[in-house]
């Protein structure tokens, strides 16, 4: 059985070698290196991993993620970001991805009406060109957009059922000013008991192309691992997605210093303790690796 971790972060050292921005989660002179994720990984059997860009949507910024997948081509694939204000977003895009190993691109904003009863022509969305080219060249999109354009996606989906789409993180979409950092360091998003972001992930339950990541429990939990209070939501998301559009990830960095990674290894046996030998193994790397094309590796 493939074990893949579907969403985590690495970056080195701010340099001119590897340029990026710093912010308070990855200052300057913080690194999270391939090298120490490859030995958490190789701990607990972790065959491969989707490295998440942090740290810039410039083409320089993107400079260690591609190192990292040019270094582990069979380790890695990776997602990229797109400047807001890019001016020419699909040569960007291919100038990333065309060296191989960046398969998509991660979205914080739709960029589309904030009412939701407005009229809806999708090719006046900020966002249209980057899907248009996405469905032309065979990208992945990543969305983690905020609660404001939560009712947005339905209709992007709708206009390009050809481009697979991860939902980031349970599917959440945060709200204005529900970010902080918590005292290890990691992020944390103020949520609701019950999160209106499940009748955005609701509507969306009836596109094959579209599939949710199982991670970042701790941001969104008001409990200690293994976050039982998300138990539901995880029962949930099986029943209207099923294993096979779903994946799980760790979202490290931010998860090593508490829980540690060997305990997030766990966390889908903790919550979906009932769930069959087939749907553990669709959650813990089937899917990804089929919905996300991750190549075979030759040592196994």
């Amino acid at each position: 059985m493939v074990r893949i971790d579907a969403h985590l972060h690495v970056f080195a050292k701010q340099s001119k070698q590897f340029p990026r921005e710093a912010s308070a989660l990855a200052p300057a002179d913080r690194e999270e290196t391939a090298e120490k994720f490859l030995a958490h990984m190789d701990a607990q059997s972790i065959d491969q991993a989707m490295l998440v860009q942090i740290g810039g949507a410039e083409i320089t910024e993107h400079a260690y993620l591609r190192h990292c997948i040019d270094t582990y081509p069979d380790r890695f694939l990776g997602i990229a970001l797109v400047p807001g204000d890019c001016a020419e977003p699909e040569a960007h895009m291919d100038a990333l991805a065309d060296k191989g190993g960046i398969v998509g691109f991660r979205l914080g904003s739709l960029g589309g009406p904030r009412d939701p009863f407005a009229q809806i022509d999708v090719r006046e969305f900020s966002s249209y060109r980057i899907w248009k080219h996405a469905a032309e060249r065979d990208y992945v999109l990543w969305l983690y957009v905020q609660a404001a354009d939560a009712h947005l996606i339905a209709h992007m989906v709708d206009a390009f059922p050809q481009v697979r789409v991860v939902l980031n993180h349970l599917g959440m979409c945060p709200g204005q000013g529900k970010f902080s950092v918590d005292e290890w360091g990691r992020p944390k998003i103020e949520t609701p008991a019950y999160s209106p972001a499940f009748h955005t992930t609701w509507r969306l339950t009836r596109y094959e192309n579209v599939a949710v990541l199982l991670s970042g429990q701790y941001a969104f939990s008001k409990e200690a691992f293994p976050y039982r209070d998300l138990v539901g939501w995880h029962e949930r998301l099986l029943r209207d997605f099923g294993s096979r559009r779903l994946m799980w990830a760790t979202d490290a960095p931010w998860i090593y210093e508490e829980p540690g990674y060997g305990e997030y290894t766990r966390v889908i046996d903790e919550l979906l303790p009932s769930i069959s030998e087939q749907e553990r193994g669709d959650i813990m790397g089937g899917t990804a690796s089929r919905f996300l094309r991750f190549p075979k590796r030759e040592d196994r």
